[in-house]
């Protein structure tokens, strides 16, 4: 079954971004989020599997917020970031979609990964 993935790599570190809790939306109607579900990463930065369990994967927007600030608050690092909001739309329900965040204090990226 296809779904939802992600990594979070903390790259002035080097480091997997272990423990950052990351929450999942669909938008339900413009600009309305409904939260679907929420996790944590590993200790391999991961979230293998976001969607609920026996929740099929549909069309349309999706969010996924990172909570950062205490990621990085554990190691006395302050962050311009709080939280990275990653918005993406799912137009083949049959295919997994990766969504990896390389994430520093001052700065993120992402893209669509395999």
């Amino acid at each position: 079954m296809s779904g939802i993935s992600t990594h979070v790599l903390d790259t002035s570190r080097g480091l997997p971004g272990i423990d950052i809790r990351v929450v999942l939306e669909r938008e339900s109607a413009p600009g309305q989020w409904h939260r679907l579900t929420d996790a944590r990463t590993d200790a391999d930065g991961r979230v293998k599997t976001l969607l609920p369990t026996g929740q099929g994967l549909e069309l349309g927007a999706y969010r996924l917020t990172f909570d950062t600030e205490p990621y990085f608050a554990k190691s006395g690092v302050t962050t311009f970031f709080p939280s990275v909001a990653v918005a993406f739309r799912v137009m083949d329900s049959s295919r997994h979609h990766h969504v990896p965040l390389l994430v520093s204090p001052f700065g993120y990226s992402t893209y669509r990964g395999t």
